[in-house]
C-alpha cells in the first residue's frame, strides 16, 4: 500500500508549489519516493525530529528550502509548513509553526477516531 500525501491547508500547498523551479522539481521527485517508500528517506533528503515530525530538505540552484511534515495512522503524510532558508540554522519560529500544526492535526485525527469508534 502506498502512502498518501496531503496538506495542512490550501495555503501550505500554494507555498510549496510556489518555491523556485529547481526546488519544486526536487520536491516532486522526493515526494514521489515518499509515496512508495514512506516518510523517512533519511539524510540528506529528510530529517526526523521525533513524535512523527519530519523535515524534507530541498536544495536547488537558487536556494535551500525546508518542508515540515508529519505522519498519521493509515500511511498518511501531511505537509505542515514550508519556508526558504536564509541562514544556516532553521529559525525556531519555523519549527514551532510546524509543531503547532502537527498537534492540531493529530488531535483532530484522534477526536475523529474516538468519534467513529
Amino acid at each position: 500500500m502506498n502512502y498518501t500525501i496531503s496538506y495542512y491547508n490550501e495555503d501550505v500547498e500554494v507555498e510549496v508549489m510556489s518555491l523556485p523551479q529547481t526546488l519544486q522539481s526536487r520536491y516532486i521527485v522526493l515526494t514521489h519516493r515518499m509515496r512508495i517508500s514512506g516518510p523517512n528517506l533519511e539524510e540528506p533528503h529528510t530529517k526526523a525530529f521525533g513524535d512523527g515530525l519530519f523535515e524534507l530538505r530541498l536544495k536547488g540552484a537558487e536556494c535551500i528550502a525546508r518542508v515540515f511534515y508529519c505522519t498519521l495512522v493509515g500511511q498518511r503524510i501531511v505537509m505542515l509548513h514550508s519556508f526558504v532558508k536564509k541562514s544556516q540554522k532553521t529559525p525556531p519560529t519555523e519549527r514551532r509553526i510546524a509543531e503547532t500544526r502537527m498537534k492540531e492535526i493529530k488531535n483532530e485525527f484522534k477526536t475523529r477516531a474516538e468519534h467513529d469508534a
